[in-house]
């Protein structure tokens, strides 16, 4: 099989995003890097090494190594972990060279939503209305910031920021939105900030559709600016996704309305109102962002927050993508859990047979398109020593117990209004414990809004009943963010929670 970990840059492969653009570097981060050793990559789903993205580093040199770390502890700076090293060679995803903007620096500023670069970020689609002050959507920068990991280590983060063409109609400054992205992968070419410039990338070895930018267009037309980020290890070349971690989802959303306010010449300030928008794993972070954001971002009130088809219960998700055309999720799950948590590498040892191991490692670098493409309908049966299913081993393993149990989102009370959205006939992003979801946070008196789409079933396990209601909603989801980023009241129907499906 070919591998795409090792892959070479390839002069015919999808041009790189933003490389007309030298980035600017930001001050917090302009000092000398420090070499060091690579780290061990010890199989599928460890944490990620310079090796694993195509990467070579030079050997560390100690001494050089301990002064520059005493150098930048006193000058406010975090260092990140062993795998992120500035590296002259590219790394390069199926084919894809990703440009040397998403290769994180060896130091990292000590705020989180600190900026760590910036430069121009070319939109693929624009439009010239009469009565616009230049093209739409708007005029785009693309981020890297700092913020932190599950394990309170400091991660860099890339993203976007836009600066819409339309004006802001409602009460107030313009306000802001951030957007937390659906499912896209765990390949860094899957990033939705690169999908902003290039919608479609189809280069024979990795398929990617940015369908997040419709989203994304609608809410710049308001007049509101958009925030996209691109999740902790997605684009960023330093380590693995970590797909629907909890907090690692929900810190980097937060982080990046701080890095918005930072970006030159943006109209957002602390005074605009801040709303979340998300879908499938986007609905997942942005109900965690919200529920975070009292004890991790207290300076970032929330007008409203968007969740729509959260995962909020692990374990019930990955019954549900177990076997259907989106399976390869699950195998970007135990990835980012293997990220997350390298001691639970024993446990995929000892149930992973050899197409286990082949499929997490193929799956690492892969996009939506590509997962269907190539895992369809897989079970996870297939990929165990045993022959049990992944659900199965988890329910018999209290560390990956505790691990999902971690991941749960409904234990704390979310801040602001909350539109919660679910299909009734979703079945890979399961109906029931996104129901139980808003149960859960209206026991807590959340402010909530719950919507049940009633479709009929559009067929088991074909993403459609997912996918559906995504765009029959979005309409009435952008609306009710916008009203409330005017400063218009809501009201919670909790109170009908016992008479909705």
């Amino acid at each position: 099989m070919d591998r795409p970990t090792s892959d070479q840059p390839n002069p015919a492969s999808a041009a790189h995003p933003g490389a007309a653009h030298p980035a600017t570097e930001h001050p917090a981060t302009e000092h000398p890097a420090t070499e060091r050793a690579d780290s061990a990559h010890a199989g599928p789903g460890r944490a990620a090494s310079p090796a694993r993205r195509g990467r070579t580093t030079p050997p560390a040199r100690g001494r050089l190594l301990v002064t520059a770390l005493a150098a930048l502890a006193c000058l406010g700076v975090q260092t990140l972990p062993a795998a992120a090293v500035t590296g002259s060679d590219p790394v390069v995803s199926r084919g894809v060279t990703i440009p040397a903007f998403y290769q994180p620096p060896e130091s990292l500023p000590e705020a989180n939503g600190a900026l760590v670069r910036t430069e121009p970020l070319p939109l693929a689609l624009s439009l010239s209305l009469p009565g616009l002050d230049g093209p739409l959507p708007g005029r785009a920068t693309r981020l890297m910031y700092k913020s932190t990991d599950a394990g309170g280590s400091p991660v860099a983060v890339t993203g976007a920021y836009i600066e819409p063409t339309a004006a802001w109609k409602g009460e107030g400054p313009r306000p802001l939105v951030a957007v937390a992205p659906g499912t896209m992968g765990q390949g860094d070419q899957c990033a939705a900030s690169m999908a902003l410039q290039h919608p479609i990338m189809l280069n024979g070895r990795t398929v990617s559709v940015g369908y997040e930018d419709l989203s994304v267009y609608r809410l710049l037309a308001s007049g509101a600016a958009v925030v996209v980020t691109d999740y902790a290890g997605l684009g960023a070349t330093d380590r693995l996704h970590t797909y629907v971690n909890r907090l690692d989802g929900g810190h980097a959303l937060l982080d990046a309305v701080r890095a918005a306010r930072a970006v030159p010449g943006a109209s957002v300030t602390s005074a605009s109102r801040v709303g979340l928008y998300g879908y499938s794993q986007g609905g997942g972070a942005a109900a965690s962002a919200a529920e975070l954001q009292p004890s991790y971002a207290p300076e970032i009130p929330l007008s409203g927050t968007y969740s729509g088809a959260p995962p909020a219960d692990l374990t019930e998700v990955m019954e549900g993508i177990d076997g259907s055309a989106l399976a390869g999720a699950l195998g970007w799950s135990l990835n980012g859990f293997l990220q997350t948590d390298p001691g639970l590498g024993d446990i995929a040892d000892r149930y992973l047979n050899d197409a286990g191991r082949a499929a997490l490692a193929d799956l690492s670098t892969m996009c939506v398109g590509d997962a269907i493409f190539g895992y369809a309908f897989a079970k996870s049966t297939a990929w165990t020593s045993n022959g049990e299913s992944v659900g199965d081993i988890v329910r018999g393993e209290p560390r990956m117990r505790a691990m999902l149990d971690a991941q749960r989102i409904g234990t704390l009370k979310p801040a602001g209004p909350v539109r919660l959205v679910t299909g009734i006939q979703d079945d890979i992003v399961p109906h029931a414990q996104a129901r139980q979801l808003a149960v859960d946070w209206c026991r807590k008196g959340a402010d909530v809004t719950y919507k049940a789409v009633a479709l009929p079933n559009l067929g088991d396990g074909l993403l459609t009943n997912h996918l559906v209601p995504l765009l029959t909603d979005q309409g009435d989801a952008v609306s009710w963010l916008t009203d409330r980023l005017s400063g218009e009241a809501t009201t919670s129907n909790c109170r009908t929670m016992p008479f909705q499906p």
